[in-house]
């Protein structure tokens, strides 16, 4: 009887138990208590932040301009303005140090890249809401 010694591994079989140890891996740090929010959708973004010994949350408010999907790649683009300014913030999806993603308004928007929203300021960037999830 020949046992899993006497078989020749290939090159490509060993890519394939490589690839199912990967993907077991990232099974376990995915996150998946993450709202479903769509680009045009206003999000509060609760990140921690470490300085120095210390360790707070800090609130991101804004509207998500882009969304890239995948499995451990996946990540969301937050736009806002401070003091005049447009500040954007590109988050990995299943980073574990975002505490937590609360929807605070969904958008009505016909793209799922809302970059023209860099040239606008005040009611020209508006967006039209959709009404809040059930």
């Amino acid at each position: 009887m020949k046992t899993g010694r006497d078989i020749p591994q290939t090159n490509l079989t060993k890519a394939r138990i490589m690839s199912t140890i990967i993907e077991r891996i990232n099974k376990e740090q995915m996150r998946d208590d993450l709202p479903d929010f769509r680009p045009g959708d206003n999000v509060k973004v609760h990140i921690r932040i470490f300085e120095g010994n210390k360790e707070r949350v800090q609130i991101f408010q804004g509207v998500v301009i882009k969304r890239k999907r995948g499995t451990m790649d996946a990540s969301y683009t937050v736009r806002k303005i401070s003091h005049g300014v447009g500040v954007e913030k590109t988050f990995a999806y299943h980073n574990p140090r975002i505490e937590k993603v609360e929807l605070v308004t969904r958008g009505r928007v016909r793209r799922s890249r809302l970059y023209y929203l860099r040239n606008r300021t005040g009611k020209a960037a508006r967006i039209r809401e959709r009404g809040l999830p059930r």
